[in-house]
Formats: C-alpha cells, structure tokens, sequence
C-alpha cells in the first residue's frame, strides 16, 4: 500500500505511512465521507506531521474544481453601517475553520437580494458552490433559491428548515427552540406573554419560534393571546418599536419573548423608559446569544444556536452536493441560556 518516502512529502507518502492508497489519502483529504472518520483523521494527522500541503492549482486541473467556496452575505438593517446581523457575523469563524479544516479557500462578499449574484460565483467558476447567510422576507428570496435549483448551482443556506426548502439548508430547530422559551417562562410563573417579531410565512424562523411558544404554553394550560403577538424585524430599534405598540395597547402582559436578541434589547430599552422592570414586572427572554447579550442590564436570557457546529454542518452540506452525495436538510438543537432578565432574585 503506497510506496517508501523520498524528499518533498507527497499523497503517497502519507498513504504509505497511514497503510491505505494514495487515492484514499486525497478523498480523505478533500472530507469525502466514503473514507471512515478515524482513517481521515488518521490521514489528516500525517499530513500535518509530514508538513504536508496539497498543490491546489493540480488538484483543481484533475478535478475541474476550483476548491473554493463562496460565503455570501446578505443586507440585514443594522444600527451601524455594517448591514450584516452580528449573528452571522458570529458564524463566520466557525466557517472558516470548517473550510480551512476541508483544505479550500473561502471567498467572503456582501450583497444585495436584487443583485445577480449568483452569476459572479458559480456560473464564472469562482467557486463551487455558495453558502448563503441572511435573508429577509423569504417569500422574495425563495423565487431566487428556485432560480438557483433549476440552475443546479451548489447551495446550502442558513435559515428555516421545511420540506419545500430549496438547496441543502441547515438552522436550528425553531419550535423546539421556541418551546424552550415558553417553558421557561411558564415555570417563572408568567402567564400572560407577548411575542415581538413576525409570526407569518413572510419570516419562517420567527414563525416557527412563535409556534413553539404557543405550543408551550398550550401544554400548560395556557391559551395565547394572539393581540400580544407584534411585528418586529431583526434590530434594536424594531424591538423598541414594537415594545411601544405593546405597551401603548394596554394589554396586560408579564413577559417578553422576542425573536432575537437585538428585538430584545430595544425592548428592554422601550420597557425602562416606561418606568418597566426586568424582570420583576417583565420577564424578557432573546434569541441568538449575540455577545451584547450577556452585556445587557439585567443580562439577557436566551436561546443559544450552535453556531460552531453550524458552520461544520454548511460546509459538510455543501461538499456533499458539490460531490453529488445526498445530504437531508439538518436541524441543529436550540440550548436555553438563563440569565438576570427572565428570572425574579
């Protein structure tokens, strides 16, 4: 198996020390998951003992790839300039390792929904396929991931995981999640919550955190308020907004769960200026566990995605169909982070 190793190290030099062939060394090293776990790590574990590097301008002639992929930001509204939701911004180390970790290049871009940009990447082989953060209204951004389908560009993609998905998609399981909050805020003892964030097919992933909620809540005995429920998007200042209308219906509520943290940190700047305490008068529990979350006064309790495993499963998921392997749509677990916001001293 393999041959004995002379000068410059080589694929055959691992796969002579590693006791498999060469060409189980390169599937190994591209991550292809025909080779068992403990034979790439094996394999990896020579290659950086052997100062091994892989001649990526060769490998791309044999393979016709260009062994780069594509990180596709899109525009979110921000208070800063920067357009991209912090939450993404989180993830994106945990995609460069993964990337690094599978010996590709990764390509980073922001852009805007209406641009053509698809036509930049794939179809002028910059890259072998798109992973894509951030979407808006998903109504609008289905037509375009349709679009992609039928082009048969490679795509997996953060967001709502459902059965009429298109492309690989990975996110968190968004009632499972929901369903957290809720319980947490029962067992605190509230009974009357409000819901800021869009609960609509319009913005998916709040939606199935809404469903989640009411879920909980209806396992309590609980029924809710469906006027408690206020429209928000993913800012501070929507959160603020939305905080406001609530306060300013009179409805009677004793808890918050917004649909991300930076929902509930404008909320909980709405509830201060009305002379509101947290938690005491209001529970408020987030979304995300962006790094303000822990900042905030009291600290904010919130549902953490697994942002690193998120983005080892975008770069597995991708591969996998750029290798024309078949990998279902994957749900992550959501993990209920308790802090100072939700919970009485």
């Amino acid at each position: 198996m393999g041959r004995k190793p002379t000068g410059r190290p080589t694929s055959f030099d691992i796969a002579y020390a590693a006791g498999v062939s060469q060409p189980t060394v390169s599937r190994a090293l591209r991550g292809d998951r025909s080779v068992s776990e403990k034979t790439r790590e094996k394999i990896k574990q020579i290659a950086r003992d052997l100062n091994y590097t892989v001649d990526k301008n060769a490998s791309s002639l044999r393979s016709q790839r260009s062994n780069t992929i594509a990180l596709l930001f899109f525009e979110d509204p921000t208070p800063d300039e920067s357009m991209i939701n912090p939450f993404f911004l989180a993830m994106l180390g945990s995609i460069t390792k993964a990337t690094a970790d599978e010996g590709l290049d990764l390509l980073i871009s922001f852009q805007r929904m209406e641009d053509d940009w698809h036509v930049r990447y794939q179809d002028s082989h910059r890259a072998d396929g798109l992973i894509l953060l951030g979407y808006g209204d998903y109504t609008q951004y289905r037509e375009r991931m349709d679009q992609l389908s039928r082009q048969g560009t490679h795509v997996a993609r953060w967001g709502s995981v459902s059965s009429d998905s298109s492309g690989v998609t990975v996110g968190t399981d968004n009632v499972q999640a929901g369903r957290l909050a809720g319980e947490h805020l029962v067992e605190q003892g509230r009974r009357k919550i409000a819901f800021l964030g869009h609960a609509d097919e319009h913005y998916p992933e709040f939606n199935g955190r809404y469903r989640g909620m009411v879920s909980a809540l209806a396992d309590a005995g609980i029924e809710a308020d469906e006027g408690l429920q206020f429209d928000a998007l993913t800012t501070e200042e929507e959160g603020f907004s939305a905080a406001r209308s609530l306060l300013e219906s009179g409805k009677e509520f004793d808890a918050i769960f917004a649909a991300s943290d930076l929902i509930a940190i404008g909320a909980m700047r709405a509830l201060a200026e009305a002379g509101r305490s947290v938690p005491e008068d209001v529970a408020i529990v987030g979304f995300d566990d962006i790094p303000a979350a822990s900042m905030t006064t009291p600290p904010l309790t919130t549902v953490m995605q697994d942002i690193k495993r998120a983005g080892q499963v975008l770069v597995e998921a991708l591969l996998a169909q750029i290798e024309g392997r078949d990998l279902p749509p994957r749900k992550l677990p959501g993990k209920l982070i308790v802090r100072g916001s939700s919970v009485t001293p």
